[in-house]
């Protein structure tokens, strides 16, 4: 089963379509101001550090040559591995450990400020892998910090959790998301329970301990075993409620947080599909727009192109037919960079003549699956990790109420979103912890937080709401009227130029700052 939900595809799937940007962007406000408030990286961090046994904070991480993983070749000499230990229960922080696998390059100036951690998003993405691919991007950062990432608990080599086998994953990519029929209803359940069994049995006692609130605890001991008095760090999609959520448990720690693509911390599990319904939507109708199609016209097309697709999958080129579940797929994917548009009207139009193979090619980018059957496991790494946070369980009888308004907000992708908030989690094994993550962080040091006015995945609303939960004199919005997910390194030097000030100089933009 496919979610779109905090999916960040940063540095997976969707980085394999974005071609790169150029060009610059204006701005209606030259002016920032520079505050010295918890930002200088040898203040007090003012937590009771010593709660924690030595063993933990004392720990010396063993640096080493790192090695290929099962994503990606070994980086070059410039990247280092090592493994850090963390406590399997943070209610026993002298019990069981568990070792979370971390990845850095050293900064390169002599005027050197800290690490900077890095979440790629998802949940569910492996910052070992990404962090090499992505450091391009931030080479500017590199000169006053030491990039570093990690496997968050429960990805990838940090016990990343497989629930299913690849032929298992093929075989259930028949189930039709968006059930028509009673018998339709009866196979995507007994699916989504299915596929919570088989988390449980690969992941044990891991599976209660993968949240969001986890990882920020670990994120402080990282912390406290690099070295800094303050975190810095960045966070992407999924890493934006991260990082919120770190802001809340360790206010006084905070140093320099970015957060850009940012999902919604006062949605619930509905909300968040209704926003990205709007979100994915809008993105598409931006789309549509540059193609010279009336929005509404060209989404019913898509829409009864789909329901042709459920009535009788497409044949392709592989063999293997295009069912709707994985059509609806391939079009989410190109929506991700404005640079793939182009990739989705080839593929529609292919479509529309019978032949599903682009859109699958697509679809199979999105799940990570490879050319000889194999599929990545981000996806089981990010429901294992959402609905573990996640107390929000919405029954059959309940969707069904809520398809109407979903439908509305999108006739293309409302279907399947409302259907998901009664899947993704169906008779999960455990139970999830909130609503709601919570975020507030009075008397922290000041947090960018940065919005794309055209991102399907993570609305633009959303940041104002992180800002504002975040708390006053806290959060800063530096909005980019942009499309795609994400808007540090998609071409604009207004957002690129604030963001980097801000992390190197300590330069907080003024709220509401606006490049365009």
């Amino acid at each position: 089963m496919t979610r779109f939900i905090r999916w960040a595809a940063l540095g997976t799937a969707a980085a394999l379509l974005v071609t790169g940007c150029s060009g610059g962007s204006s701005d209606d406000d030259k002016g920032g101001r520079k505050t010295g408030r918890a930002q200088s990286s040898d203040e007090s961090s003012g937590t009771a550090d010593s709660a924690l046994p030595s063993s933990l904070t004392s720990q010396k991480l063993d640096w080493g040559r790192c090695k290929a993983t099962a994503d990606s070749s070994a980086p070059g000499s410039d990247w280092q591995c090592a493994t850090l230990k963390v406590p399997l229960d943070w209610s026993k922080p002298d019990g069981e450990t568990i070792g979370l696998a971390l990845i850095r390059t050293k900064a390169r100036g002599d005027n050197r400020i800290g690490s900077l951690l890095f979440n790629f998003g998802g949940p569910g993405g492996s910052g070992v892998s990404t962090m090499p691919a992505y450091a391009a991007t931030v080479s500017l950062l590199r000169e006053r910090y030491d990039l570093v990432s990690w496997d968050p608990r429960g990805v990838g080599a940090g016990g990343g959790i497989r629930c299913r086998s690849d032929k298992e994953i093929q075989a259930a990519e028949s189930v039709d998301v968006s059930p028509d029929t009673p018998a339709e209803e009866t196979a995507y359940f007994e699916d989504a329970a299915d596929f919570g069994k088989g988390c449980a049995k690969d992941a044990g006692k891991l599976l209660a301990h993968v949240s969001t609130t986890d990882t920020a605890r670990d994120m402080d001991l990282m912390r406290q075993v690099l070295g800094d008095k303050k975190t810095h760090y960045f966070g992407i999609s999924y890493g934006t409620e991260l990082g919120g959520v770190y802001a809340h448990l360790f206010p006084k720690n905070v140093g320099r947080l970015v957060l850009d693509a940012v999902v919604d911390p006062s949605a619930d599990a509905v909300g968040h599909a209704e926003n990205q319904a709007r979100g994915f939507q809008r993105a598409l109708d931006d789309y549509l727009k540059s193609t010279d199609q009336d929005p509404e016209r060209g989404s019913q097309k898509i829409a009864d192109l789909l329901k042709e697709i459920d009535a009788t999958p497409l044949p392709t080129s592989s063999g293997r037919k295009l069912t709707q579940t994985l059509a609806v797929t391939g079009i989410i994917l190109p929506l991700y960079s404005q640079d793939s548009w182009p990739t989705l009207t080839s593929a529609l139009e292919a479509a529309e003549q019978g032949d599903g193979s682009e859109l699958l090619a697509l679809a199979d980018g999105y799940n990570e699956r490879d050319p000889s059957g194999r599929y990545g496991t981000t996806t089981h790494s990010q429901r294992v990790i959402s609905c573990l946070d996640d107390k929000q369980r919405p029954t059959a009888a309940e969707t069904k109420k809520l398809l109407p308004e979903f439908e509305k907000i999108s006739p293309v992708f409302g279907d399947f979103l409302g259907w998901d908030t009664a899947g993704w989690c169906h008779d999960w094994p455990v139970a999830g912890q909130h609503e709601t993550p919570e975020v507030s962080a009075p008397g922290a040091a000041p947090v960018l937080v940065v919005g794309n006015t055209g991102d399907p995945a993570t609305p633009y609303e959303g940041a104002r709401k992180m800002a504002d939960e975040l708390g006053e004199d806290v959060g800063v919005v530096l909005t980019w009227r942009g499309e795609g997910h994400g808007a540090y390194g998609s071409g604009s030097d207004c957002v690129d130029s604030a963001v980097n000030a801000y992390l190197l100089t300590g330069t907080v933009p003024r709220d509401g700052r606006i490049c365009s």
